[in-house]
């Protein structure tokens, strides 16, 4: 399979970003770390460019916060330990797969092979259980905000990373409740557009915060969005699906990156949305938040490019039969 030769292939160190760089001069910034780091002092200067945007942009008007979440944890890199403990081996070159929700991955038995990626990147709640075969077994991080969390235990795997992604200035708030394994107060859940969870079952050493810069990059750097303006209410901000930011994370924490259930084909409205329940693709046709045309011409265009690759074939299909001409 087309998953079992990218992964027979010898890995190349530092490959997905050397090419972004090459790719995108000045738009990309290989140096981004994936994750806030303890050392805020890059951050001192209110013109540092992590402060120069509110979240999801950037920490302006947060550092407080960030700081005290930052001491109540033990580590703020990649957790490096032996792989049979189900950690990153500490290894030269390091191989990640994302895994989207997509209906692609329905059925097609790829899970074994997924596990076998020295990193495994899970969005949201997307669920394991129960779908192993398909999706996998193993979680190295899993990237997301605090209404997107897992509600279910079972979910969380006792070895994995929680990389916790700020949108507003309450996501940090929760963050540090959850940290503490504090109640999460009434107050605060009346910010959150849907239900949280009131707890994650995993030590203060497993969290993270994922860098914002890296949404920012995303945002306007790559995709070209304009930048967030103030409006009378709140921002008017482009912001990313989590998928294609978790791409371009991926990219700062590995040397070769690859995808899997990525993409809509919205030409089979009757096709499964997400591999994990049955709404139909042409629910996807009625939601405007995301632009994800222009996001998923971004992931072809890096996919034709080489620099990442798509297991399931959804966005950019590089092993297809030309059999209908559309490849």
């Amino acid at each position: 399979s087309f998953t079992k030769q990218v992964l027979d292939e010898p890995c190349r160190p530092g490959f997905a970003r050397g090419l972004m760089t090459q790719l995108f001069p000045g738009r990309y910034h290989p140096e981004l770390l994936p994750f806030i780091s303890k050392n805020l002092s890059e951050m001192q200067s209110e013109e540092a460019t992590g402060l120069r945007y509110d979240p999801p942009f950037g920490f302006r008007g947060q550092r407080d916060s960030l700081e005290a979440i930052l001491g109540l944890m033990p580590e703020t890199g990649l957790p490096v330990v032996g792989a049979e403990k189900g950690g990153v081996p500490p290894k030269v070159c390091r191989r990640c797969v994302v895994v989207g929700s997509g209906g692609n991955l329905r059925g097609t038995g790829l899970g074994p092979l997924l596990d076998n990626f020295d990193v495994v990147i899970r969005l949201n709640n997307a669920p394991i259980i129960k779908f192993e075969n398909d999706v996998g077994s193993k979680t190295t991080v899993r990237i997301t905000y605090p209404e997107g969390a897992p509600k279910s235990m079972e979910e969380y795997k006792p070895d994995s990373i929680f990389a916790a992604v700020m949108y507003k200035g309450v996501d940090f708030q929760w963050l540090e409740s959850i940290i503490k394994k504090e109640h999460v107060s009434l107050w605060t859940k009346l910010w959150f557009w849907q239900s949280v969870a009131d707890g994650v079952p995993l030590g203060p050493s497993q969290f993270r915060i994922l860098n914002l810069e890296i949404i920012g990059e995303t945002s306007m750097d790559l995709l070209g969005y304009p930048k967030p303006r103030k409006r009378i209410w709140g921002w008017d901000k482009n912001i990313p699906t989590l998928g294609v930011s978790a791409v371009v994370f991926a990219t700062h924490l590995c040397d070769e990156v690859s995808l899997a259930g990525f993409g809509y084909d919205l030409s089979r409205p009757d096709a499964p949305l997400h591999y994990y329940e049955n709404v139909r693709m042409d629910a996807m046709k009625a939601q405007p938040m995301h632009n994800v045309d222009g996001e998923k011409l971004f992931l072809a265009g890096l996919i034709n490019a080489g620099v990442i690759s798509d297991l399931t074939g959804g966005v950019q299909c590089t092993f297809c039969q030309k059999r209908d001409g559309s490849g």
